[in-house]
C-alpha cells in the first residue's frame, strides 16, 4: 500500500514538472523578456520581473532545495537563493540596458532555461524516497552555482525564434533542431530535455571562449 501512495505522488510529480517545463517552453516562444519597456519602473514592468523571478527562480529553488539541498541546512538555502538573486540582477540589468537590446541574442542564460534545466534533472534523476543516486546527487551542487553564474554572466544566448514564417526562413535550420528536440523529449518522456538545455548552454559558453580567443589572436 505504501509503494502504491509513493508511485501515486511521483506520478503527480512527474506531472507538474512536465507541465512546468511546457509552459515555460512556451513563454520563451511566446512571450519574452523583450515586451519590457526601456528602463521602466512602472508597477506593470515590475510586476512582471517580480512573476517571472518567481515563477522561474523562486519555484526551481525551492524545487531543489525540497529534493535535496535541504541536506545542507542553511549553506543548502543561500545555495538554492542564488537562483533568485543572480535572476532577479539580471532581469534587473536587461530591464536597465533594454535600449539597443539585439533581439537575437540575450546577455547571460535567460532565467527560463535555468528554470528548464533544473527542473527537467529533477524530472530525470530524482526518484521517492531516496532521492538523487550517486552520480547525480554530487551533480547538484555544482549545477546549480553554474547556473547561477552564468545568468549574471555576459555571455550570449540566442533567442528562441517564435513559429512564424518569416521566422522560418530566416533560421530553419535552427527550427529543425527544434523540432528534432521536441520529438527526442517526447520519446524519452522528458528525460532528453534536460540534455537538450546542457548543450544549448555548454555551446553558448564555448561560443564565447571562442569569440574572445579570436579577438586576442
Amino acid at each position: 500500500m505504501g509503494r502504491k501512495i509513493i508511485a501515486v505522488v511521483v506520478g503527480y510529480i512527474a506531472m507538474a514538472l512536465l507541465l512546468f517545463i511546457t509552459f515555460t517552453v512556451l513563454y520563451l516562444i511566446l512571450g519574452t523578456e523583450g515586451s519590457f519597456k526601456p528602463g521602466s519602473f512602472e508597477v506593470s514592468t515590475i510586476w512582471v520581473i517580480c512573476s517571472i523571478i518567481v515563477s522561474f527562480g523562486a519555484a526551481p529553488a525551492f524545487l531543489i532545495y525540497k529534493t535535496h539541498l535541504y541536506s545542507y541546512e542553511i549553506f543548502g538555502v543561500l545555495i538554492a537563493s542564488s537562483l533568485v538573486l543572480a535572476g532577479g540582477f539580471r532581469l534587473a540589468r536587461f530591464n536597465v540596458q533594454l535600449v539597443g537590446f539585439d533581439k537575437n541574442y540575450f546577455s547571460g542564460l535567460p532565467i527560463p532555461i535555468s528554470a528548464i534545466t533544473i527542473s527537467s534533472f529533477i524530472l530525470s534523476y530524482y526518484e521517492m524516497p531516496q532521492g538523487f543516486s550517486p552520480p547525480f546527487s554530487e551533480m547538484v551542487l555544482p549545477l546549480v552555482i553554474i547556473l547561477s553564474l552564468i545568468m549574471v554572466s555576459k555571455i550570449k544566448y540566442d533567442t528562441i525564434p517564435r513559429p512564424t514564417k518569416e521566422e522560418f526562413k530566416k533560421n530553419p535550420f535552427l527550427f529543425l533542431i527544434i523540432l528534432f528536440g521536441a520529438i527526442a523529449a517526447i520519446l524519452t518522456s522528458g528525460k532528453a530535455i534536460f540534455f537538450i538545455f546542457v548543450l544549448f548552454i555548454l555551446f553558448g559558453i564555448f561560443r564565447y571562449i571562442f569569440t574572445l580567443f579570436v579577438k586576442r589572436t
